[in-house]
């Protein structure tokens, strides 16, 4: 018997967040006989409005039926849902019985509002990550993550981490298999680990135009380098001084952090991923031995590799 997951929506919700996982689910409906029946579903029925004006048609609560996984929007209008106290009332009878209630971007912050964050672990987009822990004290936040899964309750980082999250659940449904070819035909990655940061340092540090935004790049792609300052002033054909000067005023970081922060996040990602060994990925991101790498983790994120590769794989 397909399995019914409903999408919760709101007046000025954020369209991609309803139909990223929609759109990751359709395809699995495909196949004969369908494992999912996809449902919308809002407070009244009818034509709900985004934030971006185009509308979206909705069920009622009252017609929802029986709901095996609750997928709840976010949005500009989060406040207003989720001080709607016929909205927390359903959200809270819909996870009593369903089998998982999930969120994407700042729906996190109906589920909390709903109670039902209280003493799991979440996220949500990361610029609200601080507003919900304030907001919500007993909800322990994880800005730097895709998604978290803690129990029957899932929540996603900021609006295509949906489509993560919909990835995400549907191999727990039906495999790995299925879950990679839906990534292909949404030519999307399969998948992005939960434990992936939001943030990407290389973004963060290029400025548009900016005179080291190819040295940046080059950098990332020759990571197994010693790349030491003179080594990037030759590169930037300048000299280590001027270059030193240079980059930190533009980057807003040494060349030696800015080398580390690659190092990290490139590292980490094939951490995560858990197809290499901890010693190779040492080696392969500029980190020469485990344990200097070991060190550097530590310093960013608080864990030791092995701690990150088996929370990605919770």
């Amino acid at each position: 018997m397909p399995r019914t997951v409903a999408i919760l929506i709101f007046p000025d919700f954020q369209l991609l967040d309803a139909a990223g996982p929609i759109g990751a689910f359709e395809m699995p409906t495909r196949a004969t006989p369908s494992p999912y029946v996809l449902k919308v579903i809002a407070r009244d029925a009818g034509l709900v409005r985004s934030s971006s004006g185009v509308a979206m048609a909705a069920e009622s609560f009252a017609d929802a039926g029986e709901i095996d996984t609750l997928i709840v929007s976010g949005g500009f209008g989060t406040y207003a849902a989720m001080t709607c106290e016929a909205t927390l009332a359903f959200v809270r009878q819909a996870a009593a019985r369903a089998r998982r209630v999930t969120s994407v971007c700042s729906g996190a912050f109906i589920l909390a509002a709903a109670g039902l964050l209280d003493g799991r672990r979440a996220t949500t987009h990361w610029r609200r990550c601080k507003t919900l822990a304030l907001t919500f004290p007993k909800v322990t936040v994880e800005p730097d993550r895709i998604f978290v899964r803690d129990g029957d309750v899932w929540t996603s980082a900021g609006i295509t981490a949906g489509i993560d999250l919909a990835l995400a659940l549907i191999a727990d449904d039906l495999g790995d298999t299925v879950s990679r070819r839906v990534a292909q035909e949404l030519v999307v990655y399969h998948r992005r680990p939960g434990g992936q940061s939001q943030f990407s340092a290389l973004l963060e540090m290029e400025r548009a135009g900016g005179r080291f935004e190819g040295l940046l790049s080059w950098i990332r792609e020759n990571l197994d380098e010693a790349l030491t300052v003179e080594q990037l002033a030759a590169q930037a054909a300048m000299s280590p001084r001027n270059f030193t000067r240079a980059f930190t005023a533009e980057t807003r970081m040494t060349p030696a952090k800015a080398v580390e922060r690659l190092r990290l996040e490139a590292a980490r990602l094939r951490v995560e991923a858990g197809e290499d060994g901890i010693d190779r990925i040492a080696q392969v991101t500029g980190f020469g031995d485990p344990e200097r790498m070991r060190r550097a983790f530590l310093r960013a994120f608080g864990q030791p590799p092995q701690a990150l590769r088996r929370a990605a794989r919770a």
